[in-house]
């Protein structure tokens, strides 16, 4: 018998297995799908990995011919200094072919400044060095700048002659206007907008790059448009994509970060118009094999992007952590972008925006492009949906101009007095399960032993049935509430407009309201008021609450009893370094509750509850499904146990 069952065990196991293996394995499809992946993967690194031995090959080649030229000491003493530029000039073109011209020079900048930004752009890569938010300071009070503009780099490379060329390594010059420019920085006027181009130049006039920015005075956006003239016969006719290489170190800008920070990369595919990004927590990098919209730099109020007004043909992201002699420096971001490129054309227009600003609600939607999908409101589209309600409410009481704690308070009282009806209803039911509680605890004496389990959930269910009580109507409505409450807590971290609001002894209702600060010990450095008054409100609900529980009916819910208070404790180590707006706003739940409570209590009267109970007693009642299934169940389980005596 033993060898039977070992053979029958045996068999199962690999039954199991078997099926394990033949479901678990892809399809032809998921394979193939796969495959293309790993191949556009090792496609990007092999580009990357040539890319890096050309530039070294060519470093490799510089060096030596500038060993060359300073070792022949001979030959550079028996030339003029027209000799010597000479041979500089034939050097830089043999290492950079029709754009030798454009490889020495001397940085210069040019400030264009509209009613939201001061734009610093440099001649060397002719892209920006700095932005400005004008509108915003840094947590600390100083000027707040979009990223640092000491490692900020944008390149654009592409092949030409046989070589890589990189834009970033060369010298622009300024136009205006089609026209060379020569004057200094700039302000845009009021309902204007400035066209300014940074080109490249080459040996001839007719062929160049230009990068035209053109800035608006009242807008974060700017468009950006990439033209290349008459290149044709000097860009490789293979070359059917250009790379953007985009890198910036962000800068530190907040007093505290937290796990909805969103500090990361974020991309919109065009393909299925979804919104993606990195991993929050950690490092990491990914390579997109997909038509994208756009790509962000994204800090949590503010936000760096590029845009492709048609698209943007695949891109490699990362997010990195580095070391650092910036005491700002955050988080290092970058974007290997390719870009399409007609080789068949002599003039060619990539045409893109830029925008530089803050993380607003509905300053972003009104590009309609999704960059509003960048905030954290929740991945589950109810949660989504329950903000975009709460975000129309909070703006509508914000234009009163108000202070934005008297904004929660008055945005907490119209939700609480939405939820008024579900938590009435919860209490009710609560009301009638403390009248029952006599009853309940003879049921329980009456089936003590646990195979008699099924009996007493049977005559307990018979008991709130003649007592017109559903088993769920307590628990229900607050399972309703659950997503308001989980889309509050995704709302207020992410509002930008509590950024530095004042309330009370808060000084940033974004952040946390420090009374004490220590050197650091158990996660924290220090204790927030708001989090603190949180805390001691939640326990008190729920010293009250439990009060009125019966946890004698049910002994395994005995231990949910110390559950309830230790949760609050355990959420003070979490939210003490979380927004204030939010630990008030919980706060101001608990309090409301309060008072809900009181209210609740005059209107219910148990006296009237038992009298009702008594009279539903003497009508006959129907039973729900749920109640024929459970006595259904209970028939078979005394089958059994009939059959198991016998035996």
């Amino acid at each position: 018998m033993n060898n039977k069952n070992t053979l029958i065990g045996f068999v199962l196991i690999a039954a199991i297995l078997f099926g394990w293996m033949y479901f678990m394995t892809p399809s032809k499809e998921q394979l193939a799908e796969q495959q293309r992946i790993q191949d556009s993967i090792r496609r990007v690194r092999l580009e990357e990995m040539a890319l890096d031995s050309i530039r070294e090959v060519e470093r490799r080649q510089a060096d030596a011919k500038l060993t060359i030229l300073q070792s022949d000491t001979i030959q550079l003493e028996g030339l003029d200094s027209l000799g010597r530029a000479q041979l500089v000039q034939n050097t830089l073109r043999d290492k950079y072919g029709i754009f030798a011209v454009a490889a020495e020079g001397a940085e210069k900048t040019w400030t264009i400044e509209n009613k939201l930004q001061k734009l610093t752009f440099s001649n060397k890569g002719g892209f920006l060095k700095q932005v400005e938010l004008k509108d915003y300071k840094t947590y600390d009070s100083l000027p707040l700048i979009s990223f640092d503009p000491e490692t900020v780099k944008f390149d654009l490379s592409f092949f030409a002659q046989n070589r890589i060329v990189n834009t970033s390594l060369f010298y622009f010059q300024p136009y205006m206007n089609g026209r060379p420019y020569k004057g200094g920085d700039m302000t845009v006027a009021e309902g204007d907008s400035i066209v300014f181009a940074l080109r490249l130049p080459t040996d001839d006039a007719s062929k160049y790059i230009e990068y035209v920015y053109t800035i608006h005075d009242d807008n974060y956006m700017m468009d950006f448009d990439i033209r290349t003239v008459g290149l044709r016969d000097v860009i490789a006719s293979n070359a059917d994509y250009m790379t953007i290489d985009w890198e910036v170190d962000l800068m530190k800008q907040e007093k505290s970060t937290d796990r909805f920070a969103g500090e990361t990369v974020y991309y919109r595919s065009l393909t299925d118009k979804d919104v993606d990004h990195l991993n929050e927590q950690k490092d990491g990098e990914q390579t997109v094999n997909s038509k994208l919209k756009w790509v962000s730099f994204k800090q949590r109020f503010f936000c760096n992007v590029i845009v492709a007004k048609e698209e943007f043909e695949n891109a490699h992201m990362a997010m990195r952590t580095r070391k650092s002699n910036n005491p700002r420096y955050f988080k290092s971001m970058s974007a290997n972008i390719e870009v399409p490129y007609d080789t068949r054309s002599e003039t060619n227009l990539i045409p893109m925006q830029l925008y530089f600003g803050p993380n607003h609600f509905k300053t972003l939607r009104s590009y309609g492009i999704g960059l509003q999908d960048q905030i954290n409101l929740g991945n589950f589209f109810l949660i989504r949906w329950i903000n975009y309600g709460v975000i129309a409410v909070f703006n509508w009481l914000s234009s009163y101009g108000w202070n934005y704690g008297i904004v929660i308070l008055i945005l907490t009282i119209l939700i609480k007095t939405l939820l008024f009806p579900l938590a009435f209803k919860s209490y009710k039911s609560s009301a009638i399960t403390r009248v029952l509680k006599p009853e309940m605890e003879a049921i329980n004496e009456k089936y003590p032993k646990e195979e008699d389990a099924m009996k007493k959930q049977q005559a307990i269910l018979n008991l709130q049935r003649q007592a017109g009580v559903s088993p769920a109507s307590g628990c229900l409505p607050a399972l309703l509430q659950f997503p308001i409450l989980i889309a509050i807590f995704r709302f207020f971290p992410a509002s930008i407009e509590l950024r530095q609001q004042p309330f009370l002894w808060a000084e940033d209702l974004s952040t946390y309201d420090s009374i004490v600060e220590f050197p650091k010990f158990l996660g924290m450095d220090h204790l927030s008021l708001f989090t603190i008054l949180m805390t001691i409100t939640t326990l008190i609900y729920t010293w009250v609450n439990n009060k009125q529980m019966d946890y004698t009916s049910n002994p395994q819910m005995k231990p949910m009893k110390w559950m309830m208070y230790l949760m609050p404790i355990m959420f003070f180590a979490i939210f003490n370094n979380y927004s204030s707006g939010l630990s008030y706003y919980y706060m101001l739940v608990n309090i409301i509750t309060f008072i809900q409570m009181f209210i609740f209590r005059r209107m219910i009267d148990e006296n009237k509850v038992r009298a009702t109970i008594e009279e539903n007693k003497k009508k006959p009642q129907k039973k729900s499904n749920f109640q024929k299934r459970l006595e259904e169940a209970q028939k078979q389980q005394a089958k059994l146990q009939q059959q198991q005596k016998r035996r």
